[in-house]
């Protein structure tokens, strides 16, 4: 049997040895150069909101430049597709919604794989969906408003930032829980999804309370009900869906962060350590509150384990809307 010299050995341990302190070394220092932050939507949107509060936060807590850059398009996918392949290091991160749990049960080949390809590192917020429709529509309350929608099968639609997004499941859930038929108008952003529901182009949209609350202070939106167990303090006059009859509907969006997979435990520890105090703090919790977000703090375990719930759902959602990827 082929043996190795004593003096080959000892070289191939010097050199795993070098790599490993290398390797150790760099993530101590981490981080020791700028932060990218891909946001696959178009800025304005409550998910861009909350990745600009966090690159603000992590730079002022680690003096290096971290940057938010919009990459949207393909149902975020090409955003997506950028952090699986960028270099497993910790310095390109990934904000998301919801969205990234449903896009690949929709979708039958991506450029990554949804699981494999990411780590999930921690949650950032949690916000409950106001259910918003123009001045325009013939309805003042929830009842009202699904009287009017069986009436007229299939002629409202409601606008979102995109197929599989937070405010996309939200109108699916409301179609199946209340037997209306309103179409689905996909966007590549919330806020050009805001812009035609302000304009009148799309009926009804699902929206974060800090995007709807100033166009219904505004008059330009009305509010018809807002998800959860209590009435929010940003909009103190509009009813939960339990007040307005529809007890079921309590669906919420999140956001979170990802890195690529590979990247090493103690960075992504790191990372999750940082976030979760930075949302701890009672100045975000703060600025939060008067948007009507909510904290939501996690490890990167629990993160995991949200993600798989959430899968389980969405999967028995769509098999029971037979709902279709639309182009955006």
């Amino acid at each position: 049997m082929y043996q190795l010299s004593r003096h080959a050995v000892r070289a191939i341990v010097s050199v795993v040895l070098a790599a490993l302190s290398i390797c150790a070394f760099a993530q101590q220092s981490y981080p020791n150069k700028p932060i990218r932050i891909i946001v696959p939507l178009t800025p304005g949107g409550s998910t861009d909101n909350m990745a600009r509060l966090l690159a603000e936060k992590l730079r002022a807590s680690w003096g290096q430049s971290v940057i938010v850059e919009n990459r949207p398009g393909a149902n975020t996918i090409i955003g997506t597709d950028a952090v699986a392949r960028a270099a497993p290091d910790g310095y390109t991160l990934l904000v998301v919604s919801n969205t990234h749990d449903i896009i690949p049960l929709l979708v039958s080949k991506l450029p990554y794989d949804p699981v494999k390809s990411f780590t999930p590192v921690a949650t950032l917020a949690s916000a409950r969906f106001v259910m918003l429709v123009h001045p325009s529509v013939p309805a003042n309350t929830l009842q009202e408003f699904i009287a009017l929608a069986k009436s007229k099968p299939g002629q409202l639609n409601f606008g979102s930032s995109g197929t599989g997004s937070g405010a996309f499941i939200a109108g699916e859930v409301f179609n199946m829980l209340t037997g209306v038929q309103m179409q689905h108008i996909p966007y590549k952003g919330g806020a050009q999804s805001m812009t035609d529901a302000i304009g009148g182009q799309v009926q009804v949209s699902f929206n974060t309370p800090m995007i709807a609350a100033p166009y219904v202070t505004s008059g330009k939106l009305k509010a018809l009900a807002v998800s959860g167990k209590t009435r929010l303090a940003l909009l103190p006059q509009v009813p939960t869906f339990t007040e307005a009859g529809l007890p079921a509907f309590d669906e919420r969006a999140w956001q979170g962060v990802f890195v690529p997979a590979g990247t090493p435990k103690p960075i992504v520890d790191k990372l999750s350590a940082e976030i979760a105090r930075i949302l701890a703090s009672p100045s975000v919790r703060q600025q939060l509150d008067k948007e009507g977000v909510e904290p939501f703090i996690s490890t990167p375990e629990q993160f995991a384990s949200l993600i798989n719930a959430d899968t389980t759902k969405l999967t028995k959602l769509i098999r029971a809307s037979n709902i279709k990827l639309e182009s955006n």
